[in-house]
């Protein structure tokens, strides 16, 4: 398994938010400053190579992603050596 975490130290984000940050369209922005599409996107990528994305986030604290992808195991489709 591959685990990659993010951290930040920005103003975090209140349950509210957390709970809505992967759904296409969502956005705290101002109009015009972003689309909302980067996480649902990324969730989705996640999802199809059957990993799992986890935030932990309180306002004032900042906010951390975790990504848990399957490390796959066998023979390479590399052919630069051969």
């Amino acid at each position: 398994e591959l685990i990659i975490t993010v951290d930040d130290n920005g103003m975090g984000m209140t349950e509210q938010i957390r709970q809505s940050i992967f759904e296409p369209f969502f956005t705290t922005k101002k109009l015009g400053e972003g689309s909302g599409l980067g996480l649902s996107i990324v969730q989705k990528l996640v999802h199809q190579y059957q990993g799992s994305i986890e935030v932990r986030s309180q306002p004032g604290l900042g906010s951390q992603f975790k990504l848990r992808l399957p490390v796959l195991v066998g023979e390479s489709n590399d052919n630069r050596n051969k």
